[in-house]
């Protein structure tokens, strides 16, 4: 009978598919149609007939209908996208199938790779500087530290079969909730910065690399230093290349080098139920086929485990200064950055701190000089050779002088080069340090979104302002050469809500300048909502159409950059 299905389902070119409701009430009626019957009947064999013909008759949608009921498969309802009323809520395993998977995995990955201490939970579940924190039956029961691709693919396997969520983990460095166990269910967390920190291969001649996820890019860029060569991305310490990955991340670098999604050539990524696939191979450029490597890139671990990574490289600079320049006003800084852009001058890095953050990084003592408490820019500049970079420093200091700076340096050595650079390196921990000072239960927001060049001034301005009025300790600090910029915001846990309504003005300026809700932080948990307003439903029902194609059960990264879960009522 449900070969004889399946044999008819495979010969039919075009498939009527139901939503979960609809495929819910035929099978209803198909299940009191065939009671009926079969107490009419006398016989196995008229039974067995007449189960047949009721089924043929109610057509393709029954069958359907059965076959997933049979199988539990995830609907399509008619259409090219999925809305979220269109799905019931997923089902996951319960302690016992947990308990299976768990005895499983062990077996392939050995008991000394394996973790449920509190310590190690708690590690996987949350930090300080996370912007959204999980209550106690939002973190995972055990941590898994794979070894290589294959191990992966028969843990998803299991996963899969007992259908336990799947929490990817890297350096742990991601701010908006991006690893929370949001189901409520026995989850399950690897970490692949353990065991697979392997560098692959260098192809230094192409000027790529291989590695595993668990390779840190401040190692990295260690490495390839030695050998004249650097990897554009430059994240927060500690980011490991896997996350960076997950969640397209980028750095102060991008102005120059640009996103992860610029400078990742292919991946090796295990789907769902288990299945390797490598998205493309080591050219440059490539027009075959659909652009699986640039999918993956920023889904989060909600489409697939990255478990390989090549990378393009880059020559460094032969020649490169840190210049240092201050203004009067953030107004003045931001003419700056337009005018640099539009007049396609190529620097390297171009970074602006308001004057609150100067004022804090003075404060923490952390750096070897005192700096101007003003908004600075700071520029990354480099070229072949001395002289075209002296002209780019004379470039930069014209534009400068323009705007009404009223200070401009520039490192003439390596050693100046590194305290130049070193309050910017610095911005971040030094407001971390500032607020714990004040108040031990002080607490820190980090938060970013970008917006065309053109409107960088005007929403930096009313963002600056919107942070004074909020009587919170808060600072700016912009990846301005992209239009990417980062709000600390300082609070305690009464001021929670003052600082939610500060950053939901912030995201909210950002959309009304055409910009988005995160320019490299990625959606995660937190930023669910605002990429729904940014988008619009049609492209966030196509997103979801992607990955129950891909993962029907929803296990990978659950809940992550939107909902997959009618019954999810967070935001």
């Amino acid at each position: 009978m449900i070969r004889s299905t399946s044999s008819t389902l495979k010969t039919v070119g075009s498939l009527r598919s139901v939503s979960r409701r609809s495929a819910s009430n035929a099978t209803r009626q198909y299940s009191t149609s065939g009671a009926s019957a079969s107490s009419r009947a006398s016989s196995q064999s008229f039974k067995a007939i007449a189960a047949s013909t009721l089924l043929l008759a109610s057509g393709l949608t029954a069958a359907y209908s059965l076959r997933d009921t049979l199988s539990n498969e995830v609907k399509f309802p008619e259409g090219s996208v999925t809305k979220l009323s269109d799905l019931e809520s997923p089902k996951y395993g319960n302690m016992e199938d947990f308990s299976k998977a768990r005895d499983e995995i062990i077996k392939i990955v050995g008991e000394s790779n394996v973790s449920i201490s509190r310590s190690e939970i708690e590690s996987h579940s949350d930090t300080y500087f996370n912007s959204h924190h999980p209550n106690e039956n939002q973190k995972p029961q055990i941590v898994i530290f794979p070894s290589t691709t294959q191990e992966v693919s028969e843990i998803l396997k299991i996963a899969y079969k007992y259908k336990i969520p799947i929490i990817p983990f890297s350096g742990g460095t991601s701010l908006e909730g991006h690893y929370i166990a949001t189901t409520g269910t026995p989850t399950i967390t690897l970490d692949f910065a353990r065991n697979m920190t392997d560098i692959i291969k260098l192809n230094k001649e192409d000027l790529d690399l291989t590695v595993q996820p668990g390779v840190g890019w401040e190692d990295l860029h260690e490495y390839l230093g030695e050998k004249n060569l650097l990897f554009g991305p430059d994240p927060g310490p500690g980011a490991l290349i896997g996350g960076m990955v997950n969640t397209s991340c980028s750095g102060t670098n991008a102005a120059r080098y640009g996103t992860m999604k610029e400078n990742v050539l292919g991946l090796t990524v295990v789907l769902a139920d288990g299945t390797i696939v490598k998205t493309k191979k080591r050219p440059r450029k490539s027009s075959a086929g659909y652009n699986l490597t640039g999918l993956i890139i920023g889904s989060e671990g909600t489409l697939g485990i990255v478990t390989e990574i090549t990378l393009k490289l880059h020559v460094k600079p032969k020649k490169e200064t840190v210049a240092v320049v201050s203004f009067p006003e953030i107004e003045d800084a931001s003419k700056v950055v337009s005018d640099i852009v539009q007049q396609g001058i190529q620097v390297n890095a171009m970074e602006l701190l308001d004057d609150k953050m100067m004022k804090v990084v003075n404060d923490s003592g952390e750096t070897s000089r005192k700096w101007i408490e003003k908004t600075s820019l700071f520029f990354k500049l480099g070229g072949d050779n001395q002289t075209s970079l002296d002209q780019l420093v004379k470039q930069v200091e014209q534009i400068s002088k323009k705007h009404n700076c009223v200070n401009f340096e520039f490192a003439k050595n390596s050693e100046e080069i590194v305290e130049l650079w070193s309050a910017r390196k610095m911005a971040l921990w030094s407001t971390i340090n500032q607020g714990r000072a004040k108040d031990p239960e002080m607490q820190i927001w980090t938060t970013d979104v970008a917006v065309p060049i053109s409107r960088l001034a005007p929403v930096l301005s009313e963002t600056k302002k919107d942070m004074e009025d909020s009587g919170l300790l808060s600072t700016l600090v912009g990846h301005a050469g992209d239009g990417n910029f980062h709000a600390f915001v300082l609070y305690t846990p009464k001021e929670r809500k003052i600082a939610e309504e500060l950053v939901e003005r912030m995201v909210k300026r950002a959309l009304e300048a055409e910009g988005t809700c995160t320019g490299e932080h990625g959606v995660g948990y937190g930023k669910r909502e605002y990429l729904l307003e940014e988008l619009g439903e049609d492209p966030i029902n196509l997103m979801r159409r992607i990955k129950l194609s891909l993962d029907p059960h929803r296990l990978l990264n659950p809940d992550k950059i939107f909902k997959i879960d009618p019954n999810d009522h967070e935001h």
